[in-house]
């Protein structure tokens, strides 16, 4: 009898074990498992919780639609997110894209460029905490082509937050 009790106690811990992994991993919309990783904001009033439920306080109200963050951990609906001051927060993932953007982290007004290269023509200035959608970040050099609205232009990879500085999107 003791026999039988122990090895239904050992098969139910191990259930229990395996299954908070189960559940992480079958939860992997967006851009799948991979953290941390870059999105951006789909809405101009998202509420930053301090844990992943409605019942939790929020922290910060987001007002900037598109802007980047970073997300940093997810728990079922809810994604952990680094803004680009460095706060984290829970948002739903409802309000979430997985639109590229980047937002121009340098005081004052940074240059725009024709190519990329700083010796290329300066076609328009950016504003800091300015968002531009990417179109690309090549591997050949440090720059991303960006889109402020009807302006496309390149800019180092140095003054931006939305983009790693090794990675290349196409």
């Amino acid at each position: 009898m003791s026999k039988l009790f122990w090895r239904i106690s050992c098969l139910l811990l191990a259930a229990f074990i395996v299954a908070p992994v189960q559940a992480q991993v079958i939860d992997d919309s967006e851009d799948g498992p991979n953290l941390p990783r870059f999105v951006s904001f789909r809405s101009d009033h998202i509420n930053g919780r301090s844990g992943p439920g409605s019942r939790y306080p929020i922290e910060w109200v987001y007002t900037q639609k598109g802007a980047p963050v970073e997300v940093v951990a997810e728990f079922e609906l809810w994604r952990k997110v680094k803004d680009w001051q460095g706060s984290e927060s829970w948002i739903h993932k409802s309000m979430l894209s997985n639109k590229r953007t980047a937002k121009v982290i340098t005081p004052g007004e940074n240059n725009l460029y024709a190519e990329p290269d700083y010796k290329s023509k300066v076609i328009a200035r950016a504003e800091d905490e300015t968002v531009a959608e990417i179109v690309k970040c090549p591997a050949e050099h440090g720059f991303c082509l960006l889109k402020f609205g009807q302006i496309s232009g390149w800019m180092s990879k140095n003054n931006l937050y939305g983009v790693y500085k090794e990675e290349v999107i196409n």
